[in-house]
């Protein structure tokens, strides 16, 4: 059986631990390697699997056996990572956001291009049993034409890196918007016209926002509103939600991405709380990501899907800053 090598780079997102457990379990890739500057961060993993680490992710690409490298890093590092990996001829799955500029994610896009490699942005959520029930629902038109739709993603505040501007490019908009964009526009075949937005310092006394309300216009007539947010306490059952409220000419879908839980009642954390029994979305993806390179195919969720709803996060800071709505370019 052909397998494809995989490298892992930087495990500064916590999603870089759940991709290695699910990429272990995936009878075609194999984890040659991985790199990390921060041993310390990666060092219970070194200590209990035998795998090769580097700490400058630079010399891991340099192993000819690597076919593939994850980017796990602060989301300022992406562009420079995807386009060393690209010119080493590795193909690459970046960790959302794909970047903090629009200039940037032009220029990955286009190195990815000149040197032959494919790159997928990594949004797992177009793989939940809800997610892929209401596209075939939508395709089948259950609900006519879509008219408007309000969508959900609010969390609990994250710590470290994702809390400092010159790392993570942005607070809540940047990080909760991206994942309901995509499926947005995967859902509806649709591109934006407009973005308006606001912003919020509510919960947190943090540097960046916590907080966020975007409304988009879609062409075809299409409305959206996404609230967007680190609005969930400690004491929430669960870390969060990815909801839509999908509003049709002859109905309503009410889409939650995450409605199958457990309910817990545990002495011992003094809280209930929601135990997630749900399709393993993250493993789900990795496994199309090696099928289609093992394949030749195209992957499923390209660098421009990537590009495409990072610009609207980036387009709600640029209403926030003038203070009105931005068209999209």
């Amino acid at each position: 059986m052909k397998k494809l090598r995989i490298g892992m780079i930087s495990f500064a997102h916590s999603h870089a631990f759940s991709y290695y457990r699910e990429l272990i379990a995936i009878e075609n890739a194999e984890v040659v390697a991985i790199a990390d500057e921060n041993r310390q961060r990666v060092q219970n993993l070194l200590e209990h699997e035998h795998i090769s680490y580097y700490e400058d992710y630079r010399s891991m690409l340099q192993l000819p056996e690597i076919d593939a490298v994850i980017i796990c890093s602060e989301n300022v590092n992406h562009a420079s990572m995807v386009m060393e990996s690209a010119r080493a001829g590795k193909h690459i799955l970046c960790e959302k956001p794909l970047g903090v500029g629009m200039d940037e994610m032009e220029i990955m896009i286009e190195i990815c291009s000149k040197y032959g490699v494919q790159l997928m942005t990594a949004f797992p959520c177009r793989y939940l049993p809800a997610v892929l029930e209401t596209k075939r629902a939508l395709e089948r038109g259950e609900i006519g034409q879509v008219i408007a739709v309000k969508g959900y993603n609010r969390g609990t505040a994250p710590e470290g890196w994702f809390v400092e501007s010159s790392l993570s490019g942005g607070g809540a908009i940047l990080d909760h918007t991206v994942h309901v964009a995509d499926l947005l526009r995967w859902l509806f075949k649709r591109e934006p016209l407009a973005v308006y937005a606001e912003q919020g310092h509510l919960f947190h006394d943090l540097e960046v926002e916590d907080s966020g309300m975007v409304h988009i216009e879609f062409d075809q007539g299409i409305i959206a509103f996404i609230d967007t947010s680190w609005s969930r306490n400690r004491s929430y059952p669960f870390w969060g939600d990815v909801k839509l409220d999908i509003i049709g000419t002859e109905g309503v879908i009410h889409m939650d991405a995450f409605a199958q839980t457990n309910e817990v009642y545990s002495d011992l954390e003094g809280k209930a709380r929601w135990s997630y029994w749900g399709e393993r979305m993250n493993y789900y993806m990795l496994q199309d990501f090696v099928d289609s390179l093992i394949a030749g195919k195209r992957v499923p969720v390209s660098g421009e899907d990537g590009l495409q709803a990072a610009s609207i996060a980036l387009a709600a800071y640029e209403s926030i800053r003038k203070e009105g709505k931005v068209t999209m370019k």
